[in-house]
């Protein structure tokens, strides 16, 4: 039935949100005596060897087998610069706040896939992306202790992630799905292969820090499976008001592991960017809807 179908794509995504969740706890507690650039490495390297072990004996050249590689690479080079400065984001603010700011991703790419994509653009679009930036505002007024660095990493992940969602729609129809998780992940661990001569720079982790370095792409290779499984049960417009569950996973956990709650006004522009973009999410819905 299909409402069972959609309900294990709901199930498939909170799981996907909990790994990517767990995962950014992680980033942060490294962030602050391990090299960010080992940390990206160990993320899609995992990730990498993780689809290679579990996927690797049943669809074999098929993980590879792509009709346009540069676009596949090119939008794999999108995400390790999210990566990068979303882990650099998250190393300079709290879980929360950060998580928050990335979440403006729907609303740039529903502004961007106008000129990109040839979708109209409705005053309900800018709007959206209007109030979602004043709840930015809000998070970083001045006196809150949050770094104009913290923030710009922030928004500089939003936009990169903005731009890999849209390679990600331009691709999919042509695609394998499995073939884009593995190549992005093939991608970033090459590219960070190739700089870490030049970057590496001595450091030293305990038993339990190695742990954490594996985990992180265990959790992040996971999460994107478990994210893929999600879409293959139940369509975007079902799962997307879903996703800002992170919102809620990423303040608990800050509150747990680092013993920081938002004030009253970073929550207020958390949820107005989270009301934002999933109101934008549900009137996308009901316009699908109509039209089909």
């Amino acid at each position: 039935m299909p409402e069972q179908k959609h309900l294990r794509g709901i199930v498939l995504l909170l799981l996907a949100i909990v790994c990517f969740a767990s995962l950014d706890v992680i980033v942060k507690y490294l962030s602050t005596h391990v090299p960010l650039l080992v940390m990206v490495w160990f993320r899609y390297a995992i990730h990498c060897l993780l689809m290679i072990v579990l996927l690797g004996p049943t669809m074999g050249r098929s993980l590879l087998r792509t009709k346009r590689p540069w676009a596949l690479t090119m939008r794999g080079l999108t995400l390790i610069a999210t990566t990068v400065l979303g882990m650099a984001a998250f190393r300079a603010m709290p879980l929360a706040e950060t998580t928050a700011i990335i979440f403006l991703s729907p609303l740039i790419v529903s502004i961007a896939a106008g000129p990109l994509l040839g979708e109209r653009i409705g005053v309900e679009r800018w709007i959206a992306v209007a109030a979602g930036f004043s709840g930015v505002l809000l998070i970083a007024r001045p006196g809150s202790g949050i770094t104009t660095a913290g923030v710009l990493f922030g928004l500089g992940t939003a936009a990169c992630y903005s731009i890999y969602q849209l390679h990600t729609r331009m691709l999919a129809d042509s695609e394998n799905t499995y073939a884009l998780v593995f190549f992005t992940a093939l991608t970033g661990t090459a590219v960070v292969s190739a700089g870490m001569p030049f970057y590496w720079h001595p450091f030293s982790v305990d038993g339990f820090d190695s742990a954490l370095l594996i985990a992180m792409g265990m959790l992040g290779g996971g999460g994107h499976l478990l994210l893929t499984r999600a879409f293959r049960h139940a369509p975007a417009s079902t799962l997307a008001p879903f996703l800002y569950v992170q919102l809620a996973w990423a303040t608990f956990f800050g509150w747990l592991f680092f013993d920081h709650l938002p004030d009253a006004f970073a929550i207020a522009g958390m949820v107005v960017i989270a009301s934002s973009s999933g109101g934008l999410a549900l009137l996308e819905r009901r316009r699908a809807a109509s039209v089909g």
